[in-house]
């Protein structure tokens, strides 16, 4: 799989940690986040995510920021990106399940390095269930 990843001052490790889980799992990874914890802007590292996975550069987003909510409205400012908050595997579980998520946002200061990657690891291996479900995703996108 092809997957963009991008963070804020708040994730360079957890970013490292997920980029070296997904290499290991012989995924291709695009990093546009940043190595520093100096201040910098969420959106700056949010918006080639999503427009690799809004051009099909990407299958899937990764996106981390502090409480994961500011990045997370960034790329859902995209057409054709659904991002998901996720702070534990099972709401990854479900935003992959149920909403069809392609990019998932994780709140760094609200989970471990540990947790991330479980929550990774599942949001990855989740397929979209369909079914009943399509027709909420397709409402989704405004028309």
């Amino acid at each position: 799989m092809k997957i963009s990843i991008g963070n804020d001052h708040a994730g360079p490790d957890y970013k490292k940690a997920i980029v070296h889980y997904l290499e290991s799992k012989g995924h291709q990874v695009t990093n546009y986040g940043t190595d520093s914890v100096d201040s910098v802007d969420y959106p700056d590292f949010g918006h080639p995510v999503a427009n690799d996975v809004e051009q099909g550069k990407a299958d899937f987003g990764i996106v981390i920021c502090g409480s994961g909510n500011g990045i997370a409205m960034t790329v859902n400012k995209h057409a054709g990106v659904r991002a998901g908050l996720c702070w534990t595997k099972e709401i990854a579980y479900l935003t992959r399940l149920h909403n069809d998520a392609n990019v998932l946002s994780i709140p760094a200061r609200y989970t471990s390095i540990q947790q991330a990657v479980e929550i990774v690891e599942t949001f990855l291996t989740t397929d979209f269930e369909g079914g009943r479900h399509q027709n909420r995703v397709n409402k989704i996108a405004c028309q």
